[in-house]
């Protein structure tokens, strides 16, 4: 019996001192997509994503055009031309929808690797702003609330302060 009383009295002080060091901690939220969306350095990867996209639209449209004009004219040469002839012109546009396939698939890679490529450098430095913010302000954890993380303590929202340390 004395043994259990010992016991639950350990207990309830390691319950007691857990609850107070969390009751210590200091918890803040942030929008981080709002905040790396009203930063000058998306703006301009922005831009040049769109002149990429821009770029790799109009050679698309190019080269389906051109694909679209071969199959008329084989179409329309196909009743003069022998069979043998019909069968290599069919092989060859087989090859050229493989290939506008085959650009479309690599167009697409390109494109996600370019925003890969000018969106980390933007996210760390968004990042590392709102660590030197946080601790500066003493906080121990920040919440992320634009990825659908619900806010159920009412901690400080650190979007502005962060602006200013990067001089948005």
């Amino acid at each position: 019996m004395k043994h259990l009383k010992t016991i639950l009295l350990a207990t309830a002080i390691c319950i007691g001192s857990i609850s107070f060091s969390q009751a210590q901690s200091k918890i803040a939220h942030i929008n981080t997509q709002e905040l790396i969306a009203a930063m000058p350095e998306m703006k301009n990867a922005q831009k040049e994503l769109e002149a990429l996209q821009k770029t790799y639209q109009t050679d698309y449209q190019s080269t389906i055009t051109e694909f679209q004009n071969k199959v008329k004219q084989y179409e329309a040469e196909a009743p003069t031309k022998t069979d043998e002839e019909n069968a290599k012109r069919g092989q060859e546009i087989q090859g050229m929808q493989q290939n506008i396939q085959q650009f479309q698939n690599d167009a697409a890679k390109d494109i996600e690797k370019k925003r890969m490529d000018l969106l980390q450098p933007i996210t760390e430095k968004a990042k590392a702003a709102i660590l030197k913010v946080a601790r500066a302000q003493g906080f121990d954890y920040v919440l992320d609330s634009s990825v659908g993380v619900t806010i159920l303590a009412d901690g400080k929202n650190l979007l502005d302060d962060v602006k200013k340390e990067l001089g948005i």
